[in-house]
């Protein structure tokens, strides 16, 4: 190493005689296909996860946004792609109301009012572990990302609501508004819950579609809420935004309606967004063994 004043570096001379051992280019060409594989399979689940997401908030936002089965009703027609059943359950007009025009028969309602919003512990270094029972400790970046090297670990209970299981709705509440406020679905099984996230807990089961995909489409309005507080880059959604934000709330038979219908996609999502971090854990995991020959390739082609 050269340099001073904290700004040391490698000479580049040294890089140039550095020797580095390669596998053959046939072997290279292999591996390559290897994790071409795995990557082209882990972009289309994105893809189709997204497909699903869309599927699910577009039903969403014609029920509960744009109220499109009421306009329908109100001109006398019957609404489009729904069982007599569920349309039965939409009023036919509207009435004024202090957030505009609603179905008749709908309230108005906050968002905290159908879930509550667990913020993870304060988790700090000489709480992290590296003992065999430790679990992950979740943080924005594991949101984001999935469990990675990064990922800090902890065999401290800091309490049974920070610990989080596959299939939980989590909220990033603070961050940079544009990369970091957001809803999420966790599947990499169990672990810690860090500060800055909420454990969204629906307070009625039949409601968990409806809280995703109106967390999710409030999602520019609460970055909007994060812009107006940011500072030093930073801004925040808090439950007393939480609190104060008003939706409309269309009764427990329509929201459960809804959850009948978004659950299967719901799901299904899941069930890719599992597989998905599996398919990310053996691609980083093998990588390396392919590259060292730990591993060679028609093994895994046997395997």
């Amino acid at each position: 190493m050269t340099g001073s004043s904290g700004r040391q570096r490698v000479p580049t001379d040294s890089l140039q005689h550095l020797i580095v051992n390669l596998p053959p280019l046939p072997e290279q060409e292999a591996i390559a296909n290897v994790l071409r594989s795995l990557d082209d399979k882990i972009e289309l689940n994105r893809q189709m996860c997204k497909a699903l997401e869309d599927t699910a908030a577009a039903i969403f936002k014609s029920w509960f946004i744009n109220f499109d089965p009421v306009r329908a009703k109100e001109n006398g027609d019957e609404p489009k792609g729904l069982s007599s059943n569920i349309a039965a359950l939409f009023p036919n007009s509207f009435s004024d109301s202090k957030i505009g025009d609603l179905p008749v028969g709908w309230d108005i309602s906050v968002v905290y009012d159908w879930a509550d919003y667990i913020n993870g512990a304060a988790y700090k270094n000489m709480h992290f572990s590296d003992e065999p029972d430790a679990l992950p400790v979740i943080k924005i970046a594991e949101l984001k990302n999935g469990i990675g090297p990064g990922t800090k670990f902890t065999n401290t209970d800091l309490g049974d609501k920070y610990l989080l299981e596959t299939g939980d709705i989590l909220f990033s509440w603070s961050g940079s508004p544009e990369t970091s406020i957001d809803t999420f679905l966790w599947v990499d099984g169990k672990g810690w819950l860090n500060q800055h996230i909420f454990k969204v807990v629906p307070k009625n089961k039949k409601s968990r579609a409806f809280c995703y995909f109106l967390l999710k489409y409030l999602k520019p309005t609460f970055i909007h809420i994060a812009k107006n507080k940011q500072t030093t880059g930073l801004g925040h959604v808090t439950v007393k935004d939480l609190r104060e934000l008003k939706v409309a709330n269309p009764g427990e038979k329509l929201i459960e309606a809804f959850d009948e219908i978004a659950a299967p996609i719901f799901k299904r999502i899941q069930e890719i967004l599992e597989q998905n971090s599996a398919l990310v854990k053996t691609r980083d995991t093998l990588l390396p063994k392919l590259i060292s020959g730990e591993v060679r390739v028609e093994n895994i082609e046997e395997a």
